[in-house]
């Protein structure tokens, strides 16, 4: 049976990716697997336990605190200010997770893990499908499975057409309710100023506005 992995940090984002991946897999073969690395949204993973288990997911979690030990910026430093998304950019974070979650999946026997990111409205340089593609490329060599995939089925869209699909799929009200997008930590509407409140801010607004356009 085939299975899949998603790194799931209980925001929006990676939400939709395990539904997603839910339907096509079932929910009894995917893993959600979450990341502590003693971040300030610790939050984030009380949301992505709690979808799980609403959702009938194994979800698993792995501590990678040594990034604080390497590497400072504001959502692993409460005492830095959350400015800019340049302040919450965690080097090396998305590939390190696409790593240890490459090698979960390959120890269960999964060839493929889903990571939520988006390319086009995010700036973050660990986003795109190009550095997707490069370590997707090493992960191959790593695991010795010339067809083993990082799927980012969000990468090419905008915020609002990622909620527009969850919508598609019957779980945007479920996950405006129950996901942590905020990087204070904040559920819900989250603390409205940080980046990635004010994309999701955005990002609501433009799908409105199409709903009210369609009508």
């Amino acid at each position: 049976m085939k299975k899949a992995v998603v790194v799931h940090s209980g925001g929006m984002d990676s939400s939709i990716c395990l539904a997603l991946a839910s339907r096509e897999f079932g929910p009894a073969h995917v893993v959600s697997l979450s990341f502590d690395y003693d971040q300030r949204h610790q939050s984030e993973l009380a949301a992505a336990a709690k979808i799980c288990k609403d959702w009938g997911i194994d979800h698993r979690q792995i501590t990678t605190d040594i990034l604080r030990q390497v590497t400072n910026n504001a959502l692993t430093d409460a005492s830095k200010e959350i400015r800019s998304s340049a302040d919450t950019l965690v080097v090396g974070r998305n590939g390190l997770m696409a790593r240890l979650s490459s090698i979960y999946a390959n120890g269960i026997g999964a060839r493929c893990i889903y990571m939520g990111v988006l390319g086009i409205e995010v700036d973050y340089r660990d986003c795109s499908r190009e550095y997707m593609d490069l370590m997707q490329q090493i992960l191959r060599i790593d695991l010795a499975d010339p067809e083993f995939e990082i799927r980012t089925p969000l990468v090419a869209m905008t915020k609002a057409e990622t909620l527009h699909l969850a919508n598609q799929m019957g779980v945007l009200e479920y996950l405006l309710e129950n996901t942590v997008t905020c990087y204070r930590g904040i559920p819900k509407e989250g603390c409205g100023d940080c980046p990635a409140c004010c994309l999701k801010r955005r990002g609501l607004q433009q799908y409105q506005a199409s709903l009210a356009f369609q009508s």
